[in-house]
């Protein structure tokens, strides 16, 4: 009996030293009997056409793609699904006769992790999204389509908040707002940090104030990247979730799109949930 052929995929980012990612991909690749590589590959930011071209003529099949170059990643594809054409930012990469297809799952991801892992009801909350960034691109469609209120985003450029308005086309619902405004923007239900300061030893400013009674802060850092931000939110009495399911969620739609069928994402969950994650961001 002839081997199955072992199939090349990817992950492109800067850093993605600590990332999960591999680990991940290893565990839905031996539940499900694929024959799969998953290699992290650390790429600056300028570099990523080069180095997915070279991926390609090495056999490469597919990509995630994490920070800086999700938005990159769009002007590389020949094709686009709904939810990356709608964010304008790329996760994921699929390879077709015709050049590499785009997908977005970042926002499936988060709102199957707080949905159903979390009991999350997110009809009507007045959300705060921290961050304009790729990740903040991918999840606020999905969570726009999952029913919440008025969607308030507040980031340290206030161009890119601007920019992130503009691509979404729902200036009743979404507004932009500038770091100064957060102590005026009154109580919200869902607080959502989409930045990665966190890596960097120091996350975003929360005041206290944001938090609404039974309100939930959601970090879409996980391990020590995401401690600041939780900590505020407990601080506050709100619920605290990190992205770490968020990470196996999307990963496990990524799977699903290379091989036609989707891995048992919550025991992989389980699993590094015992072990507990490295300093790293969703991707």
């Amino acid at each position: 009996m002839t081997p199955t052929a072992t199939q090349r995929f990817a992950l492109f980012g800067q850093p993605v030293v600590h990332s999960l990612s591999p680990r991940i991909h290893a565990a839905f690749a031996r539940q499900q009997g694929v024959a799969m590589e998953y290699r992290a590959h650390a790429v600056a930011e300028g570099a990523f056409a080069d180095a997915l071209a070279g991926f390609h003529r090495d056999g490469g099949r597919g990509a995630n793609i994490t920070l800086p170059h999700k938005q990159a990643a769009v002007a590389l594809c020949s094709s686009l699904s709904a939810a990356a054409l709608r964010a304008d930012a790329v996760n994921t990469l699929v390879r077709r006769d015709d050049g590499w297809h785009g997908e977005n799952t970042d926002g499936s991801g988060l709102v199957r992790d707080l949905a159903d892992r979390h009991g999350l009801d997110l009809r009507g909350r007045r959300t705060l999204l921290l961050g304009a960034g790729g990740a903040a691109r991918g999840v606020l469609p999905a969570l726009l389509d999952a029913g919440v209120g008025e969607v308030y985003i507040v980031n340290r450029s206030p161009a890119r908040a601007d920019a992130l308005v503009d691509v979404i086309g729902e200036p009743g619902r979404v507004h932009a707002r500038y770091v100064q405004d957060l102590d005026a923007l009154g109580e919200f239900d869902l607080v959502i940090n989409a930045t990665s300061a966190g890596r960097a030893g120091e996350g975003p400013r929360i005041p206290l104030g944001v938090f609404a009674p039974r309100s939930a802060m959601v970090d879409l850092n996980y391990g020590p990247a995401a401690i600041q931000c939780l900590a505020s939110a407990r601080a506050a009495g709100a619920r605290a979730i990190d992205g770490l399911g968020m990470l196996v969620e999307q990963a496990a739609d990524s799977f699903a799109l290379w091989h036609g069928r989707r891995p048992e994402a919550d025991a992989v969950y389980q699993a590094l949930r015992l072990d507990g994650p490295p300093n790293a961001s969703a991707e």
